[in-house]
């Protein structure tokens, strides 16, 4: 049970994604197979659907902007501050992700690239959380692009037009109208949670600063 207790916030996360995924490989299906119904063709089964470019789309649309999202917001928290905010580093002041990993070559607990790696090892780790969420990013928005494409083509095809290309698909307004309307509700929600963190509180929450603290009192 310490165990579980000691990764109930990851594991939590999780369970809630498999969860809604499932979710919306089922509702995906029956929508999938209402279109086909509403074209005269043939139903496809669960495997099919869960393979097919539709449901790549859907699912990697969301994880293109999600992933944008947290690229984006672990660099701008790592230049800008936001008075007030629990989100924001300490104005004026040095915090402790501030500190040079060099100086602690001798820690003990300290993570391998610290204690033992390189120079280029270092700078990469400690850039590594960017550098693993913008990675992301990329794949995510060229697996979009990639099922996007496929299911594009297909819609062309039925009314006589021609396939195209991931490239090609890259450059038309679908693609663009579809990655940002959902890029344009992350950094919404992500204004929301540092200007809310100024005013609102939530107790024991990590994204809220002490329900006591003033609202000018910046971190958290």
């Amino acid at each position: 049970m310490r165990w579980l207790r000691l990764r109930a916030l990851l594991l939590a996360n999780l369970v809630l994604f498999f969860s809604f995924l499932t979710g919306l490989a089922f509702v995906g299906h029956a929508q999938e197979n209402s279109e086909l119904a509403d074209h005269g063709q043939a139903p496809q089964t669960f495997a099919q659907y869960v393979g097919s470019s539709s449901f790549g789309e859907a699912v990697f649309e969301n994880w293109e902007s999600e992933f944008l999202q947290m690229f984006m917001y672990v660099l701008l928290t790592a230049y800008l501050v936001q008075k007030g905010s629990a989100e924001s580093r300490p104005i004026d002041e040095p915090a402790p992700q501030d500190e040079d990993p060099r100086d602690h070559r001798t820690d003990r607990n300290a993570p391998w690239p610290v204690r033992r790696g390189s120079e280029l090892i270092l700078t990469l780790y400690e850039n590594s959380l960017a550098i693993a969420f913008g990675l992301v990013f990329v794949l995510s928005l060229w697996l979009h692009a990639a099922t996007g494409a496929a299911t594009y083509s297909e819609e062309q095809e039925m009314h006589g037009g021609a396939a195209v290309t991931t490239w090609q698909y890259l450059g038309t307004s679908q693609f663009w109208y579809e990655s940002l309307q959902n890029w344009q509700s992350e950094f919404l929600a992500v204004a929301a949670i540092i200007g809310g963190s100024i005013y609102l509180r939530q107790r024991r929450s990590a994204q809220s600063k002490p329900v006591h603290a003033p609202h000018s009192e910046t971190g958290g």
